[in-house]
């Protein structure tokens, strides 16, 4: 399995021909004040199988701070691998839709993806104060 896109996004849409649309795709956020609370976003994903994969497929996804303390609620998924005859390698594609995400400090967050209870990806988020502003301490 290979991962093709894992991007942290204002929007995306999956249709069922394997078309993954991808619209704002972001790292980081600036905030005038902490905590903060993003209202929508969505994870993008596209992973790629080989025959050998085949079948149903865990998908989990955590986003923590750096102690490694979770800032929302785990999100699960499951996904069936199928190959049309004569394929050899296919690709699955999700979209997670995230609403109110509460991010309680400046600073670096990251957002893992596992795939059948084994970590495929990492991707690092960061919320920082606006251009200027200091930070509390």
């Amino acid at each position: 399995m290979k991962v093709e896109i894992f991007t942290l996004c204002d929007a995306a849409t999956a249709d069922a021909g394997g078309k993954l649309n991808i619209l704002g795709s972001f790292d980081r956020i600036n905030a005038a004040a902490i905590p903060v609370t993003h209202p929508l976003c969505a994870l993008a994903i596209k992973l790629r199988f080989e025959r050998l994969e085949e079948g149903q497929k865990r998908i989990r996804i955590s986003f923590m701070d750096t102690d490694g303390t979770a800032v929302m609620p785990t999100l699960e998924a499951a996904t069936q691998v199928s190959f049309p005859p004569g394929e050899h390698s296919v690709t699955a594609c999700l979209v997670l839709q995230i609403q109110q995400i509460k991010l309680p400090n400046y600073g670096e967050y990251s957002i893992d993806l596992a795939v059948d209870g084994r970590h495929e990806a990492s991707i690092p988020f960061f919320v920082r104060p606006p251009l200027g502003q200091e930070t509390e301490s």
